[in-house]
């Protein structure tokens, strides 16, 4: 039986868990009220802290589901995602299309990586 070993971040992140070497990632964490493309910095800001905390770092992310209020949104946010990320180290990534839980949530993403 492999450990699990979950993690209290200290933000508005629902799970964050290592098992088997992989760090699973998954949550809002911006604030309502923000552009998407403020929300996705955040949210990127929040994710390398996060990784930071588990031993790992951006380079390391296996796959990434992007969900988005409105779909429309994902230019601007597909924007600041290249930005954030080397292209030499970017991971799979798929986007979808959903309500978010909170009002005024524009973005959410689930973030496998290696730690």
């Amino acid at each position: 039986m492999s450990d699990i070993q979950r993690f209290d971040f200290d933000t508005r992140i629902h799970h964050g868990v290592i098992h088997n070497g992989t760090l699973y990632l998954t949550g809002q964490v911006a604030r309502p009220g923000q552009s998407a493309a403020d929300q996705m910095r955040e949210v990127l800001g929040k994710i390398d802290a996060l990784l930071a905390r588990a031993g790992t770092d951006k380079t390391r992310i296996l796959h990434v589901q992007m969900w988005l209020d409105d779909v429309r949104d994902f230019d601007e946010v597909n924007t600041v995602w290249d930005a954030w990320m080397p292209k030499e180290h970017a991971p799979a990534r798929s986007s979808g299309e959903g309500r978010m839980a909170k009002p005024g949530m524009l973005v959410e993403l689930i973030v496998t990586a290696a730690v």
